[in-house]
């Protein structure tokens, strides 16, 4: 039954009918209850889990995402990057999905996700569009970017969203050596997209204005916004 199962979910996943494998999967739990769809989802291959698992999110339930444990869940995403999708809206959706579901696992969750090779780069996508915010918070323990004082400090309850700002909570507090790994990643890629997007508006300024120059250091230093060198050097 289990090899039957797992080849009939593989066949509709590479048919492109992600709907019908999650519903054969959960159709298990009728007849044969919790334990026998765990034992199958820990046969299958990662990537077909992933692929059950990426469609469906908080707003869209899954039997599959109830049930999933955190290293098969863990297996599972470290493989999203096969997908190549750079907003990582999947991978959110998923993980949001998946590690809140009930708030006493949250924690092994984000750490089997810590224990495979890519886990914390995966983390790392997760939060990349929220880098400035991450890293301003690992420093004052507060989301708000034009605070910077201690007493300023969320504790747990305000950081509960079930998405980036609880986990990043998790990763601080209660994940101290995951945050460590992450961090430098994070900044140096915060730091790489702040120069694209300078480059950027620099070609969008000169294609404006042929005879625009960019401002020295010190006289951008004068201005209303800090250069760009600054920036990054407060960030690391």
């Amino acid at each position: 039954m289990t090899n039957a199962l797992i080849i009939k979910a593989a066949s509709l996943i590479n048919s492109g009918d992600i709907a019908g494998a999650e519903y054969a999967l959960a159709s298990l739990v009728e007849t044969e209850g919790d334990h026998a769809l765990v034992a199958v989802l820990d046969d299958m291959p990662p990537r077909d889990l992933l692929a059950v698992i990426r469609e469906f999110d908080s707003s869209k339930e899954s039997v599959v995402n109830l049930l999933v444990t955190p290293e098969q869940f863990a297996r599972a995403v470290v493989m999203e990057r096969l997908y190549g999708d750079h907003t990582h809206a999947y991978l959110r959706g998923m993980v949001n999905s998946v590690i809140f579901r009930d708030d006493t696992k949250t924690g092994e969750f984000i750490a089997a996700i810590g224990e495979v090779d890519g886990g914390c780069e995966a983390l790392i996508d997760y939060l990349s569009d929220r880098d400035e915010e991450v890293i301003h918070f690992s420093k004052f323990s507060t989301f708000n970017y034009h605070h910077n004082e201690e007493n300023d400090a969320v504790d747990k309850s305000e950081a509960s969203d079930h998405d980036w700002r609880e986990l990043t909570w998790f990763l601080k507090y209660e994940h101290p050596d995951m945050f460590e790994q992450i961090l430098p990643v994070l900044k140096s890629r915060m730091v790489q997209r702040l120069r694209r997007e300078a480059e950027l508006e620099r070609e969008e300024q000169q294609k404006l204005d042929p005879d625009y120059r960019e401002p020295s250091a010190a006289a951008a230093s004068g201005g209303k916004d800090a250069p760009l060198d600054s920036i990054e050097e407060s960030a690391l």
